[in-house]
């Protein structure tokens, strides 16, 4: 029980969430579903990728709360373009509950300016870190930080990680499925985590992006029991965006075809005597209409049979 995905969760004070440096929606829809629900839960969780957020995952409910960087453990103030040597002491005071670091020059230096002062943060934090995707560990390059050698580490995903250093030790939530987001939705209902609406779709966007809209063989009667679920808790499926170079010609308003067609202006004949290949002009075309017409073939056709005795 200590290793199940529940016992993991909550044992944890701070979880850190890792995407692969070349996500694929599946993969980022399923972290982000995950960090939204263990935020919703009560649990800090933290997610970050290496990679810049690309348009593809603009659909995503909470991109904007990926970090491109895992290190905001410690608050760093540093001096740009300013002599150490200037400084004479550095002290903190708290007054009123409102904390105050005073750097003191020594005589005959100029304090530092506000333009000098530069804020950042640095060192990571989290007692539980959680690959999601991936081939392999070379794919996550924040394992290799000093900060996370002792660290706890799961991976989820549609299939193993391969890990290539002897020092980094994962344990694997891994098992086929039709998608990450999928399995990410099954340890999310196993741990009796929350979700809400934006959490539902996003793993459908997920689970029908890798499916390649439920054609796959890996989906299962399991998939689409956790997509009915879903359903069920108000999850919308989002219409897959078509680029618009894969329009056929003529179905975007305003746009010209990419062929025009030229309509002869030259009509074609009328009549045409076809065992002669001339054309009738259309006075012949009248005459031949106005020729009278045999009587013989206006007059009741009387057929006579013969009685069999």
């Amino acid at each position: 029980m200590e290793n199940s995905f529940t016992s993991l969760i909550t044992s944890a004070n701070e979880i850190l969430i890792l995407l692969p440096n070349k996500p694929f929606l599946d993969q980022v829809s399923g972290a982000l579903s995950l960090y939204l629900s263990l935020n919703a839960s009560g649990k800090k969780a933290v997610i970050a990728c290496s990679a810049p957020m690309t348009a593809e995952f603009s659909r995503l409910v909470g991109v904007d709360k990926i970090a491109s960087d895992i290190g905001s453990k410690n608050l760093d103030i540093s001096l740009v373009n300013y002599d150490a040597n200037s400084v004479d002491k550095v002290s903190y005071d708290i007054n009123n509950g409102q904390f105050k670091l005073t750097i003191s020059p020594k005589s005959g230096f100029n304090s530092p300016t506000v333009e000098q002062v530069k804020v950042d943060y640095s060192g990571v934090s989290g007692d539980l870190v959680i690959l999601m995707g991936g081939a392999n560990d070379s794919h996550f390059p924040e394992t290799k930080r000093e900060e996370l050698q002792k660290t706890k580490m799961v991976h989820i995903g549609t299939r193993l990680l391969e890990i290539t250093s002897s020092d980094l030790s994962v344990l694997s939530y891994a098992r086929p499925a039709s998608s990450t987001s999928e399995i990410v939705a099954s340890l999310i209902k196993e741990s009796a985590l929350v979700v809400d609406q934006d959490i539902a779709t996003n793993l459908l966007i997920g689970i029908e992006e890798q499916s390649k809209g439920f054609q796959s063989s890996e989906v299962t009667a399991e998939t689409f029991e956790i997509v009915a679920e879903l359903l069920k808790l108000g999850g919308k499926r989002m219409p897959k965006i078509i680029p618009a170079k894969n329009y056929p010609n003529g179905s975007i308003p305003n746009k010209p075809f990419a062929q025009v067609q030229t309509i002869s202006k030259t009509p074609e004949p009328i009549f045409a005597e076809a065992s002669k290949g001339k054309q009738m002009t259309p006075e012949e075309a009248e005459m031949e209409l106005n020729q009278e017409i045999p009587a013989a073939w206006s007059e009741p056709k009387i057929f006579t049979g013969t009685s069999l005795s």
